[in-house]
C-alpha cells in the first residue's frame, strides 16, 4: 500500500487514514477479516470527508455505495454517461468491500465459534492481494480527484510542517544528486543546507519528488 501512503503523505490533510493502513496491513498478514473491515471503513472516511468539506449532506443510514457516489459528484464532476459510468463502477466496488465485510467481519455482528474458526478460509491468496490493490486504486483516485479539484489555500498548506528527519529517501535523493559541501573543517549534506537556508525550496522540491514516486508507483 505505499502508493497510497505517499500520496496521503503528498496531501497532509489525510495523514489520519494512516491508521486504517496500518490495520489493513496487520490484518493481511494475521486476519484478513481484520483488514477488510478496515479497508471498508477506509473508504467510507474519504467519502464522507470529501462530501463533509464540500458541504454535501450524507444520511446516517447511507451505504457505502451511496457515500462514494456523492463523494464522486461532490469534487465536482458532471453528470455525462461516462462519468456516471465510472463513479456506478467506483461505489460497486465499495458496495462489495462493504458486503465481504459484513459476510466476514468480527465485530459488526455475533458470530458462531465455527464460523470464527472459518471466517478467513473464504480469501485465498489472490484474492486477498486483489481486494488491497482495489482498495488502494479507488482511495488513490478519491484522494487524488478531491486534491486536483480542491487544492489547499496557501494558509492551510503553511499549516503543514515538514520535519526533516522524517524524509529519510527525499534527503538521500539531494545527497546523492548533488553530494557534500565542505566550509574548512565542517561539512554538510545537501539536503540539510536546503532544509535549513530555505525551507520553502526544500517543501516544493519534497512535493515535485513526492508526485514523482506517486506516479511510478
Amino acid at each position: 500500500m505505499d502508493r497510497l501512503k505517499n500520496l496521503i503523505q503528498q496531501y497532509g490533510r489525510w495523514g489520519q487514514l494512516i491508521t486504517y493502513i496500518e490495520r489493513i496491513e496487520l490484518g493481511k498478514e494475521t486476519d484478513f477479516s481484520f483488514a477488510v473491515e478496515n479497508a471498508k471503513a477506509l473508504l467510507e472516511t474519504i467519502g464522507k470527508e470529501i462530501c463533509s468539506i464540500k458541504c454535501v449532506e450524507i444520511e446516517t443510514t447511507s451505504s457505502i455505495n451511496n457515500v462514494i457516489r456523492k463523494a464522486f459528484s461532490a469534487i465536482g464532476y458532471s453528470n455525462e454517461d461516462k462519468v456516471r459510468q465510472i463513479s456506478g463502477a467506483l461505489a460497486t466496488i465499495g458496495q462489495s468491500i462493504g458486503e465481504l465485510r459484513n459476510e466476514s467481519g468480527t465485530t459488526s455482528h455475533g458470530r458462531s465459534l465455527e464460523e470464527l474458526e472459518n471466517r478467513n478460509n473464504k480469501f485465498d491468496e489472490l484474492t486477498k492481494q486483489f481486494l488491497i490493490d482495489t482498495t488502494v486504486i479507488v482511495a488513490s483516485f478519491l484522494i487524488r480527484a478531491f486534491e486536483d479539484e480542491n487544492p489547499r489555500l496557501k494558509a492551510e498548506s503553511e499549516e503543514i510542517q515538514i520535519v526533516y528527519t522524517e524524509n529519510e529517501d527525499f534527503n538521500l535523493f539531494l545527497d546523492e544528486l548533488y553530494g557534500d559541501f565542505t566550509m574548512g573543517d565542517y561539512s554538510y549534506t545537501a539536503s540539510e543546507i536546503l532544509y535549513y537556508v530555505d525551507q520553502k525550496v526544500y517543501t516544493m522540491e519534497y512535493k515535485l519528488y513526492m508526485e514523482n514516486v506517486v506516479s511510478d508507483g
